[in-house]
C-alpha cells in the first residue's frame, strides 16, 4: 500500500475541481468516460451492454454518489495513470484515438470538487482500488491499494459488473455543493446537452438509495425534443471551406410548436447543439447567439472534422469546455457557413413578429405585474396623497366610495376582540363581480370567518361585511386587501400594548352620504378608489416609439411590442418571456415614476414645470425603484 501525492500542480487540481462543485456537473464527467469506454470496444468489433448505472443517496449535508459501467475497465497501470494525465497529455489531444472528457482530468477533479472518493474496476479479471482524498493540508492524495488482485465472484456481485467495468464512488462533503432531489437530478441528466447524444444510445438509469438500500429507480433518463416542425433537414448536407480544402457538414432545424425553450444553461433546449463524431461541444446560435427571431428554434450541426482537428492539438474548444473557440481559424469558418444556413429562417421568425398585435406573459410574472400595480396604485393614494381617478367626483359628495373599509387603520391591544367592517356598494359593480380577498395576517393575529372570495350578486343594495379579529402578541401586524372590478380598499392592523381596548363605533348601515360641499384636496379619503393602475397590456403601437405608455382613460400601462427592445423578448408565440422580467422592471418603473410626478406637478399647478418634472421623477425612482425590480425577481414580501 502507497499513500502518494496526485502528480500534478496541486493548484491546477485546486482551481479545476471548484468547477465540479456541482453533482451534475461531476456525472456529466463519468457519464462521458463511461460512454467513451463503450465507445472503444465497439470499434473493436466486441459487443457491449451499453449499461451505465447511477446510485444517488441524499442526506441533509451531503451525498453518496456512485457510477458504474460495464465497459473495458482499467488495469492497475493504467488507473494510476489516469490520476497523472491531464491537459495537453491526454490521448485525445495526442491524437491517439476519439473520446472528450474533461482532457484527462475529468475523473480527479469530479471527485475532489464533490470531497473524495474511490475507483474501482476491473480489467482481465484483476481488481484494482484506489481512493482519493485530501490530506489536512491540503495537499491532494490517492491510495494505490498496493496494487490490484485477482477479482472473485464476489466482487463481481458487489460491483454488478459482470466482466470488465468501473465504479467510482463520490462521497459529496462538499459543504458548497448543492445537495438536489432525486426527480431534480433525474431532469437535469435528462436535459443536459453534453448528454443528449449519449442517452439516445446507452442504458443510462438513475436509483435512489436510502441506507444503502434501493428506494426508488427512475426509468431510463432520457431526452424529450418538445413537438416541432423541420425547417432545414433533418440533416441537410453542406460544406464549408478552411485553407483551401472542403469539409462537410450536416444540420437539422426545427422549430418548437407549443414549448417554452430554455436559452441559457447545461439544460438549454434552444440553439443548436453542436456534435462531432460521439462528442457533444457546444449549443449556440452562431451569429443569432440570443438574437430576435431565435426564440423557438433548436437543432443539431454534426461537423466530423471538429474532433479531429482537436485531436491534431487545434484550439477547437477552449481548455475550460466552455464551446466551439470562435477565434480559432478553422472554427470560425465553421460557424459562417452555419450562421449563412440560419440566416433566411432567422429573418422569417423576424418578420413574424413584427406583425405581433399583442403579447402574453407566464403566470407567475402576471402575478408578479397584478402584485406591482397594487402597490402602486396604493403608494399614489397613500403614501403621496393622490387622488384615485374619479375622486373628484366622491369627493363633491355625489356618493360614498363603492368599496372601503371602516377605516383604513386598526391599532389595537392585544387580547380584545374588535370588528373589521367593509362597506360595500354592490349597485357600483358589473353583475357577475365579486369581492377577492388577500390577507397577510401573522399566526397570533386570528380572524373569524376566514375571508373568503364572494360574488357580488349575493348582496343587497347597501352591505356591510364583518369579521372579528384578535391578536395576541404586542408589535404584530397585518394587512387585508378587497378588490371588486376596478375598485379596490386596503387597511392595516397594528397590535399594540397601550392601544384603547374599548370597540369603536362605526355605522350599522351603508348609506350614500348626503350632497355636501367639496372638501379641501388635503381631506381626500385615502383609504379607497378605483386603482390608478388597473392594469397592463402588451400591445402593438406602430406609431409610436416609446417602449411603454400610461393610458389614463384605460388606467393601463401598454407595453409597446412594436419596440425593438420589446421585440427582443417576445417570441414567435407572442409569449413574453420570464427571462426578461428585470426589462419589465424597468418599464414598469419608468412609465409609474413618469405618471405620477405628472399628477403631482398638475395637483400643485406647476404641470408646465419641467426641472420640476425630472427632479420628482427622480425622486420617485429612487424611491421605490428598488421594490420594483424586487417584485420581479421574487423577493418582495
Amino acid at each position: 500500500m502507497a499513500i502518494k501525492e496526485i502528480p500534478v500542480d496541486q493548484r491546477v487540481i485546486d482551481v479545476d475541481s471548484r468547477r465540479f462543485a456541482v453533482i451534475e456537473k461531476a456525472l456529466v464527467e463519468l457519464i462521458t468516460n463511461s460512454d467513451d469506454s463503450y465507445s472503444r470496444l465497439e470499434k473493436t468489433g466486441d459487443p457491449v451492454s451499453g449499461r451505465i448505472a447511477i446510485a444517488y443517496e441524499r442526506h441533509q449535508g451531503g451525498a453518496l454518489l456512485v457510477v458504474t459501467d460495464e465497459a473495458e475497465g482499467l488495469s492497475f497501470p493504467r488507473a494510476c495513470q489516469v490520476l497523472a494525465y491531464g491537459g495537453a497529455h491526454s490521448p485525445l489531444a495526442r491524437g491517439e484515438r476519439g473520446g472528450r472528457g474533461y482532457f484527462g482530468r475529468g475523473l480527479k477533479q469530479a471527485i475532489y470538487g464533490l470531497g473524495h472518493g474511490w475507483i474501482e474496476t476491473i480489467h482481465h479479471d484483476r481488481l484494482s482500488r484506489i481512493e482519493l482524498f485530501r490530506a489536512e493540508n491540503g495537499g491532494y492524495l490517492y491510495d494505490d491499494g498496493g496494487g490490484d488482485r485477482p477479482a472473485t465472484a464476489g466482487d463481481r456481485q458487489r460491483l454488478g459488473i459482470a466482466d470488465g467495468g468501473t465504479r467510482v464512488s463520490i462521497v459529496v462533503d462538499n459543504p458548497l455543493a448543492n445537495i438536489p432531489h432525486h426527480a431534480s437530478l433525474a431532469q437535469a441528466l435528462g436535459n443536459n446537452i453534453y448528454l443528449r447524444e449519449i442517452l439516445a444510445r446507452r442504458q443510462v438509469e438513475l436509483t435512489q438509495l436510502r441506507h444503502g438500500s434501493e428506494l426508488e429507480k427512475s426509468a431510463l433518463l432520457r431526452y424529450e425534443a418538445p413537438r416541432a416542425a423541420d425547417l432545414l433537414g433533418p440533416e441537410h448536407a453542406a460544406l464549408f471551406v478552411h485553407a483551401g480544402e472542403q469539409y462537410p457538414f450536416t444540420i437539422t432545424l426545427k422549430r418548437a410548436l407549443d414549448a417554452e425553450l430554455t436559452t441559457v444553461g447545461d439544460e438549454r433546449s434552444n440553439g443548436l447543439l453542436v456534435v462531432s463524431g460521439s462528442a457533444v461541444l457546444d449549443c449556440q446560435f452562431f451569429d443569432f447567439e440570443k438574437q430576435l427571431g431565435t426564440e423557438y428554434l433548436f437543432g443539431t450541426v454534426s461537423c466530423p472534422a471538429l474532433i479531429e482537428k482537436l485531436g491534431d492539438g487545434l484550439a477547437v474548444i477552449s481548455d475550460e469546455r466552455e464551446g466551439l473557440n470562435r477565434k480559432d481559424p478553422f472554427v470560425a469558418a465553421f460557424a459562417h457557413a452555419v450562421s449563412r444556413l440560419l440566416a433566411p429562417f432567422v429573418l422569417a421568425e423576424r418578420e413574424k413578429l413584427k406583425h405581433l398585435a399583442r403579447a402574453s406573459i407566464s403566470g407567475r410574472t402576471g402575478q408578479m405585474i397584478e402584485q406591482l400595480l397594487e402597490r402602486m396604485s396604493r403608494a399614489a393614494l397613500q403614501d403621496l396623497g393622490l387622488p384615485a381617478p374619479g375622486a373628484d367626483t366622491v369627493a363633491a359628495g355625489n356618493q360614498p366610495a363603492a368599496l372601503r373599509f371602516s377605516t383604513p387603520f386598526y391599532y389595537r391591544k392585544p387580547g380584545h376582540p374588535f370588528h373589521v367592517a367593509l362597506l360595500v356598494d354592490p349597485g357600483r359593480f358589473a353583475q357577475e363581480s365579486e369581492l377577492r380577498f388577500d390577507y397577510v395576517l401573522p399566526d397570533s393575529l386570528r380572524i373569524d370567518p376566514e375571508p373568503v372570495a364572494i360574488p357580488l350578486s349575493t348582496l343587497n343594495d347597501g352591505q356591510r361585511i364583518e369579521w372579528s379579529v384578535t391578536g395576541e402578541t404586542a408589535g404584530e401586524r397585518g394587512e387585508i386587501t378587497v378588490r371588486a372590478g376596478d375598485y379596490w380598499a386596503w387597511c392595516e392592523i397594528v397590535i399594540a400594548e397601550h392601544a384603547v381596548g374599548q370597540r369603536h363605533a362605526a355605522p350599522a348601515h351603508f348609506q350614500p352620504a348626503a350632497p355636501a360641499a367639496a372638501p379641501a384636496r388635503s381631506a381626500l379619503s385615502r383609504d379607497h378608489g378605483l386603482a390608478m393602475f388597473a392594469g397592463y397590456e402588451f400591445r402593438n403601437l406602430a406609431n409610436s416609439s416609446a417602449r411603454a405608455i400610461y393610458s389614463r382613460e384605460e388606467r393601463k400601462i401598454i407595453i409597446n411590442t412594436g419596440a425593438p427592445t420589446v421585440q427582443l423578448y417576445v417570441d414567435g408565440h407572442g409569449h413574453f418571456r420570464d427571462s426578461a422580467r428585470l426589462l419589465l422592471a424597468e418599464l414598469f418603473m419608468d412609465v409609474i415614476a413618469d405618471e405620477l410626478a405628472r399628477r403631482k406637478l398638475e395637483r400643485s399647478g406647476r404641470k408646465d414645470d419641467i426641472d420640476a418634472y425630472h427632479a420628482a421623477k427622480l425622486e420617485l425612482v429612487r424611491r421605490y425603484g428598488s421594490e420594483i425590480h424586487q417584485v420581479f425577481i421574487g423577493t418582495a414580501g
